[in-house]
């Protein structure tokens, strides 16, 4: 038994210095080339509209605000400044979102945001994404990489095609920081040990962010309000607790097998998925020795059976919401499929390690 599992930490690692290092300097390349025509058009669009400041910095080697959804698919968050006249308010009605309120009428004229605020006295997300993409849409044109970059229509999100290979998303944002939202007030949960109170301050002290993009959870029940609510988004205080042990090796290992095996028609499966498992998998194993390298078979095939367990029931909640399912809209035929092909997968791995060499 020991054998079996020293093996397959063995191949895993050679799976990681390999596959995943790889994938990771093609991302790292690809990043490049897509902040540097990002930054030039949020430089033009910083020309016609001041407000609209571009936060895309890069430090130590990474890009403050990038998130890679898929090796050709990335998002960035544009932070805004200034939400100081407004209170956030997330009663639970709209899962996964929450909206912004003038905290007093008559402070209207003093946000720098004015006319986005609706006549009931929301910040409206909808209506600042509309105006950004406008001002986006102009810049394209305008910037020195006008060849190689064009926005993708029929869409309300700000979304550019790179040299018809890559695509961007570039999000508008606000952070919040020093408060932590009601919907994610039941983590950490009483009876599980991990995180621990002094990483949980740390999180709670990071935050989170709202962003300005159609909620997956809304779909097709757009009324105005829910247009006007912005979306909670979580990656700081997620990559915090994921810093320890084999945690991130375990995800690099997660995603390449993601990108290679699990990117099937209907687009049932992202790495915030992978994420979100490993997550769950930590409360599972609570104690820092769980995550020992020696462990990261172990804690692979656990994550594996849990996703085929959660694509079969067609449900996976939100590691900090668990109200929000992430599989919402996704076709059951696509996640039906996901399983299968994940389960051939997970018995390919763990009946014999060797296969990682052709995986």
């Amino acid at each position: 038994m020991i054998a079996t599992q020293a093996k397959l930490v063995y191949q895993l690692n050679k799976y990681h210095n390999e596959r995943c290092q790889a994938r990771k300097a093609a991302i790292a390349k690809t990043i490049r080339e897509v902040c540097k025509v990002v930054s030039d058009v949020l430089k033009e669009v910083e020309v016609q509209e001041p407000r609209f400041i571009s936060s895309l910095s890069e430090i130590d080697a990474r890009f403050e605000g990038m998130e890679v959804i898929s090796p050709n698919e990335f998002e960035v968050v544009l932070y805004l400044n200034q939400m100081g006249v407004f209170n956030f308010v997330d009663d639970g009605s709209l899962p996964g979102c929450a909206v912004l309120k003038l905290s007093d009428g008559r402070k209207r004229s003093m946000s720098l945001w004015v006319e986005f605020i609706t006549a009931s006295g929301y910040l409206s997300a909808r209506k600042i994404r509309s105006r950004f993409q406008t001002l986006v849409a102009q810049a394209v044109d305008k910037c020195s990489y006008r060849d190689v970059v064009k926005m993708v229509a029929d869409t309300s999100e700000v979304r550019l095609r790179i040299r018809e290979r890559y695509v961007v998303q570039i999000t508008p944002a606000f952070k919040c920081t020093g408060i932590w939202p009601r919907s994610a007030a039941q983590w950490p949960m009483p009876h599980i040990p991990w995180p621990g109170p002094n990483r949980v301050a740390e999180v709670k002290a990071e935050g989170f962010n709202l962003l300005s993009k159609e909620c997956y959870s809304l779909t097709g029940k757009q009324s105005s309000a829910e247009s006007d609510a912005w979306v909670l988004q979580f990656s700081e205080a997620e990559n915090r607790l994921l810093m320890a042990g084999c945690r991130k090796k375990c995800l690099s290992v997660l995603k390449t097998l993601r990108d290679r095996h699990l990117e099937l028609p209907g687009q049932p499966l992202q790495n915030y998925h992978m994420k979100t498992l490993l997550l769950y998998e930590c409360e599972k194993h609570p104690r820092e020795t769980d995550w020992d390298e020696s462990c990261l078979g172990d804690r692979l095939n656990g994550i594996l059976l849990q996703l085929i367990s959660c694509l079969q029931c067609r449900r996976c909640p939100h590691y900090f919401l668990p109200n929000l399912d992430l599989f919402q809209g996704k076709p059951h035929s696509a996640l039906e499929a996901a399983a299968k092909q994940t389960w051939r997968l997970a018995r390919e791995i763990l009946t014999n390690a060797k296969s990682l060499d052709k995986l």
